[in-house]
């Protein structure tokens, strides 16, 4: 090193008239309506994995198709309409943008009775931003006024609530049994066709695909298209296992990749919803990032989440943990990365006690956390110009942290460190993916003042590998340098 002067499946939702996003729902923000606690109807007992394939699945079908319903929305649009490229099986989606006319925007989805009096479950993406909400049982033509009675954006689950009595409510079964080529059924209403059942297996189990905050998506391959957001996911007893939400796909139609929202995970939610009219949620105060083949190299842990930043003033900070900890535990759960850290916490509750096993200069200790509640409200140049250029970050050029760059960069205060101003394309470091106006804070762990400071660590630190923790957009991130590649 020398120093150097100067300086993102597509989801979908079928659209009556258009498809299109969302942005808040109607009546997002009240409160559900004074009740008892919800009383939800469940079975957990174990699936028979020993049975006979069978030759038809019409009782099963029967035992559950009358609880799923379908879901109407319009809403205004002004401006712009979406080109997808996440699709969300009832009309939404995400993607870039163009400029098109204020339309009345036409959602279709699908969704779950729950309660004989008329609580309903669907996605919160079919419902966001709807002006008017309605809800169709069965065959018949009439169409029911539904309020929302509450939303959780971070985890695309939302609760209606219609005016009617006596419905058939589906049984909800534990998702937590489900095993990796379990036989399980799609109920919705796809292309707005009505009903329709599709078959196929569990894929795969803790999918994180990017769609959604808090991700823990059963994955199947049982047709899931346009309609069937909020749909049941159903096992071959009749349960509902999970709440079908996206499909994986660059034409919008089916591709062999659905993903469905575990019905455990829905359950605490809606609970929640309907009874407190909001979802709370536990809050650790920590950054983190993945712990990829050459950091786990390095570190010497092969699952976990990487601190990049410990937040100020948070439950993290108040315990002691420090920014280079892995977390690798949280009580009893072995924690396998960022997203699963995120998921384990925000279902604990907000003020009890968790353990976190963590890992720090290779050896394992555990501290006990007072968790907080989560608010959503919140996610001079060095002049040694030819100096001798060795170390383990050859071909980096850094400089110091002038005020110039810092208002260039929009660095906060609190950071210090060296910022890269050139790097050789053919070097390591590059291939690692240090780059111009990183700013280099710490070489192994050792904190990095300043350019004079980045260059004597580099020549003293042993290579051929380097940890390098780095300021960049920000936030705080790890890479390995390994000059032996």
């Amino acid at each position: 090193m020398k120093t150097s002067t100067g300086l993102t499946l597509v989801a979908w939702s079928v659209g009556l008239a258009l498809m299109g996003g969302a942005s808040s729902a109607l009546w997002g923000s009240d409160r559900a309506p004074e009740r008892t606690p919800l009383k939800l109807q469940t079975d957990t007992r174990p699936i028979n994995r020993d049975a006979a394939e069978r030759v038809s699945y019409a009782a099963v079908v029967k035992k559950t198709a009358a609880s799923v319903v379908y879901v109407y929305s319009t809403k205004k649009v002004r401006g712009q309409s979406s080109i997808p490229f996440f699709d969300f099986p009832d009309g939404g989606s995400r993607g870039r943008n163009r400029r098109a006319p204020e339309q009345t925007q036409h959602g279709l989805g699908s969704g779950i009775v729950i309660t004989a009096d008329g609580y309903i479950l669907t996605n919160n993406h079919v419902v966001d931003g709807a002006d008017d909400v309605k809800v169709a049982i069965g065959e018949s033509s009439k169409r029911y006024e539904a309020k929302v009675v509450g939303r959780d954006a971070l985890a695309d689950i939302a609760v209606l609530k219609i005016a009617a009595t006596d419905l058939a409510p589906a049984t909800l079964g534990d998702s937590e049994q489900l095993q990796v080529g379990d036989v399980v059924l799609a109920i919705g209403d796809p292309f707005g066709l009505g009903q329709s059942v599709s078959r196929g297996i569990v894929s795969a189990l803790g999918r994180g695909p990017g769609i959604e905050q808090l991700e823990d998506f059963i994955q199947t391959d049982a047709a899931i298209n346009p309609g069937n957001s909020g749909g049941a996911l159903i096992d071959t007893d009749g349960r509902v296992v999970g709440i079908n939400t996206a499909i994986l796909s660059g034409s919008g139609s089916f591709n062999g990749i659905g993903f469905a929202i575990p019905v455990n995970l829905v359950r605490s939610i809606t609970e929640q919803l309907v009874d407190h009219g909001h979802v709370s949620r536990a809050f650790l105060g920590v950054k983190t990032q993945s712990l990829e083949a050459d950091l786990s190299s390095v570190l010497k842990t092969d699952h976990g989440a990487l601190i990049t930043e410990v937040q100020d003033d948070t439950p993290a900070a108040k315990a002691g943990l420090k920014d280079g900890d892995i977390i690798t535990k949280v009580n009893q759960t072995a924690i396998k990365d960022p997203r699963h850290l995120q998921l384990t916490v925000t279902q604990l509750a907000p003020g009890s006690d968790a353990d976190v096993e963590y890992v720090r200069d290779g050896k394992t200790a555990t501290l006990k956390v007072k968790l907080a509640q989560r608010s959503d409200d919140k996610l001079a140049a060095g002049d040694h110009d030819g100096a001798k250029d060795e170390g383990v970050l050859n071909g980096v050029g850094v400089g110091d942290l002038t005020p110039e760059i810092r208002e260039q960069l929009d660095l906060p205060r609190r950071i210090a460190g060296a910022v890269i101003t050139e790097v050789d394309p053919d070097s390591a470091s590059a291939r690692a993916g240090l780059r111009e106006n990183d700013v280099i804070s710490e070489l192994d762990h050792q904190p990095v003042h300043n350019a004079e400071e980045a260059v004597k660590l580099s020549d003293e630190i042993k290579g051929p590998k380097v940890l390098v923790r780095l300021w960049r957009d920000g936030q705080s991130r790890y890479l390995v340098v390994d000059e032996s590649k």
